[in-house]
């Protein structure tokens, strides 16, 4: 049997771009080293937030065939690399998983071929990883005997507006041809297709999204911290700026960053501009230490609100709602819930937490939430998920501190 495509990495990126090009007609294998992964999806279940037993049901109806078998690659026209890139020490990606998936696929790389490297990493990647290692493995010439490209993934979990399909998929090929055809492959199942002059282009594309966003938040975090010391009430600063039809786009302070992106992607770049250049991109640097200490600011705002009423943070019980790094997910990826607990445990708080989606976690699970609510000594709003009602929340706590300025109750503290 041959395929159109197989995906390597069935992840939180892979498996719902093999479900969209399932939906368009391909026939699709996913590739990954994870028995149990392959198992569970093979038995349709379904093991990211974005997709549900029934999603993975409907792809298996489709064709999809979950493998941990490498030779299926070689009956593939095109191969795609989701495989995670994690911080190594250093601050630079880890791209073990990266070449491993590369090595299988050179391994079995026919001509005429189209391999396109998904996962997000520095610039120059593609060219001086991928495709030596791809030529050495394979005997073929990038360019010549088979297509390279990149194209970064777009994914974001929990996001009912934008998915695969409806997302502008960004490419970039190693010559122009590659270009071409790795648009015209991703044309086959979403909407808009961006063609950049290269693969530097497009691994750059997405470290600047990410920048972006980072730099920002870092922004709004350290607004937050003198807005509190000044009496200025930050939410409402962010609405009034939001009224500008032009020249603005509102932010907001929590208690750290999370997920794979915001908290990672920015030090490729970072790494990469002090390892090839020898000089700091200090937008990326400054904003990281700022993002990185907000789980202690919120923990030390903490104490002083148990403080200011002659309560010692040693021995009061803390709630923490919400542990996971966005809302209405149970992706824990990089949340700031885990430093912020251990900051709080550090100080000698009794720190449990409760999460409509999360059942098992660093610190007990609080059963009864209402009823935690009520005795807590503090509750701490990190992650404000759908299930949860904040004013009537407040409402019941003695104390309550919200991180993402969703209540209207005016005895509860805001960051």
């Amino acid at each position: 049997m041959s395929f159109d495509v197989v995906v390597l990495g069935l992840g939180y990126v892979g498996l719902p771009l093999a479900q969209q090009a399932v939906r368009a007609g391909l026939s699709v294998a996913g590739f990954d080293v994870r028995p149990d992964v392959v198992a569970g999806l093979r038995a349709g279940r379904s093991h990211v937030d974005d997709l549900s037993d029934h999603d993975v049901a409907g792809m298996l109806a489709g064709g999809f065939t979950p493998t941990t078998d490498e030779s299926l690659i070689a009956t593939a026209a095109h191969a795609v690399i989701c495989v995670p890139t994690p911080l190594s020490e250093g601050d630079g990606p880890d791209l073990r998983a990266v070449t491993g998936a590369t090595a299988a696929i050179g391994r079995n790389l026919r001509t005429g071929m189209l391999v396109v490297l998904e996962s997000t990493t520095y610039p120059g990647t593609t060219d001086e990883v991928v495709r030596p290692l791809l030529e050495e493995l394979s005997g073929l010439v990038a360019g010549f005997d088979f297509h390279l490209a990149f194209s970064p993934e777009r994914i974001d979990p929990g996001n009912e507006q934008f998915g695969p399909r409806n997302t502008p998929k960004v490419v970039g090929g190693y010559t122009p041809d590659c270009t071409e055809r790795a648009a015209a492959f991703y044309g086959r199942f979403v909407d808009t297709v961006v063609r950049t002059r290269g693969t530097r282009e497009a691994e750059t594309a997405k470290l600047l999204e990410n920048t972006y966003r980072h730099v920002n938040i870092a922004l709004v975090n350290e607004m937050a911290r003198f807005c509190h010391e000044l009496g200025i009430d930050l939410w409402d600063v962010i609405h009034a700026a939001s009224t500008k039809p032009f020249g603005f786009q509102a932010f907001y302070p929590g208690p750290g960053v999370g997920g794979h992106c915001i908290p990672i992607d920015p030090n490729y770049l970072s790494h990469n501009v002090r390892s090839r250049l020898g000089y700091p991109f200090r937008f990326v640097e400054l904003a990281q230490e700022i993002n990185a200490t907000m789980p202690s600011y919120v923990a030390r705002r903490a104490q002083n609100l148990l403080n200011t009423d002659g309560q010692a943070v040693h021995g009061a019980t803390i709630l923490l709602l919400g542990v996971t790094y966005k809302p209405d997910i149970a992706d824990q990826r990089e949340s700031p819930a885990e430093p912020l607990a251990r900051h709080l445990q550090s100080l000698g708080a009794d720190v449990v937490f409760h999460d409509p989606f999360v059942t098992d976690w660093i610190v007990p699970r609080a059963g009864d939430l209402r009823g935690t609510v009520t005795s807590a000594d503090l509750v701490i709003l990190v992650q404000n998920h759908r299930a949860y009602d904040a004013d009537e929340l407040a409402g019941l706590a003695g104390r309550f501190f919200d991180t993402r300025g969703a209540t209207t109750v005016p005895q509860a503290h805001r960051l």
